[in-house]
């Protein structure tokens, strides 16, 4: 099975294989799709499924806001459209992941997490 952090990079390499094209939208749903599917499944929470549970907490501190909207939602308001905002996503991800992990644990392991609350 694949690792979650590696079906982010799956995906930003060729997103039209995955979401249509390249949309922080349509990301934020296929990821909510696939969060509800694990869990139709009973499959647990993997540990880079609940690392990224921590993303939407951390893009609030950055951005210094206090919202109910999701990480797709802000982003996006801090974009100029939808494709703009699908590569600040990566953008983000991957300054989470550093700001975590030693350089060397970050280039052997590009993971990620959810959360479609």
């Amino acid at each position: 099975m694949t690792k979650f952090y590696e079906l982010l990079d799956r995906i930003q390499k060729k997103p039209g294989m995955y979401i249509g094209s390249r949309s922080i939208s349509n990301l934020f749903m296929f990821l909510c799709g696939y969060q509800h599917a694990r869990d139709l499944l009973a499959i647990p929470v993997t540990e880079e499924e609940e690392e990224f549970s921590e993303f939407q907490p951390w893009l609030q501190k950055r951005f210094a806001l206090k919202s109910s909207a999701s990480w797709a939602k802000i982003i996006l308001f801090y974009s100029t459209d939808e494709s703009h905002a699908f590569e600040t996503f990566f953008d983000l991800l991957e300054e989470f992941i550093k700001r975590k992990y030693p350089l060397d644990k970050v280039e052997n392991d590009n993971s990620a997490v959810l959360i479609c609350d």
